[in-house]
């Protein structure tokens, strides 16, 4: 039976068969030369989580697959301004239109309203999109290793640097952190929600920090809900977070996080 992930993927691949046909790969290599430098996000959490503070990727998302409309008051540039006041280290912007109601603007004027470094949230399926993503002016973007072969995988890593784009890889389980550990990444994100089963358990993250090496710094995703999360995870070591609904749900976004984590 095929999966929510599974169906994502399938409409990806066609969404950026389109998109090229509209815009060559090789106009946006072209673009590439002239955007302006990245503003260092695995830089910015690692120098943050090492001064012994949380470093947290703020992330704004209108809707989800598993639970719809998440916030119906949407406004990017307030929502950035709100996490940058909160004391978000990082931004996420969903930018998938079809299945999280995201769009590329929204990540182009979340970023002009702050300083933070910004990751473009979407499922990168062809080295296109890493072009695209460095022309729209993200800094880093997702590499989901269930949604990639282990040879893509490694291309579009080394493709993303090439261009000046950081990387965060997304893992389940010990067999995806195993094949991300593989590159030697700076980055792994550890989703607490099964991309098949949309089931959470904050137990993924504190299973695989077990087996991180040093150099590798490991950002918790999904799940964390409540300042209790947070002190859990701390407490095992782990001080970088990606937090979305929690965020998107509250009146105030930025106060909300300044709850959580301060």
């Amino acid at each position: 039976m095929s999966t929510i992930l599974d169906r994502i993927l399938e409409h990806k691949r066609l969404e950026v068969a389109a998109r090229r046909n509209h815009r060559s790969h090789a106009n946006l290599l072209t673009d590439c030369k002239s955007v302006p430098a990245t503003r260092g996000f695995t830089r910015s959490l690692v120098e943050n989580a090492a001064s012994g503070a949380p470093s947290i990727i703020a992330e704004i998302k209108r809707a989800s697959p598993s639970k719809g409309l998440i916030r119906a008051e949407f406004d990017p540039p307030a929502l950035a301004q709100s996490y940058a006041q909160g004391g978000a280290t990082c931004l996420s912007v969903l930018t998938d239109r079809q299945f999280f109601q995201g769009a590329d603007s929204y990540l182009q004027s979340a970023r002009a309203a702050v300083s933070l470094p910004v990751l473009r949230k979407d499922f990168v399926v062809d080295r296109y999109q890493l072009a695209e993503s460095r022309v729209l002016g993200a800094d880093c973007v997702l590499l989901i290793v269930s949604a990639l072969p282990s040879t893509q995988l490694s291309e579009l890593y080394q493709e993303a640097h090439e261009l000046g784009l950081d990387t965060l890889i997304e893992v389940h389980d010990r067999e995806e952190m195993d094949q991300a550990l593989s590159l030697s990444p700076t980055l792994i994100g550890v989703n607490n929600r099964n991309l098949r089963t949309f089931e959470v358990s904050l137990e993924t993250s504190l299973a695989l920090k077990s087996v991180l090496p040093d150099g590798t710094t490991l950002v918790s995703e999904s799940g964390i809900n409540t300042r209790e999360d947070v002190q859990t995870l701390r407490l095992a070591g782990i001080n970088c977070f990606l937090v979305g609904e929690a965020f998107m749900r509250a009146d105030d976004p930025g106060r909300k996080l300044r709850e959580m984590f301060y």
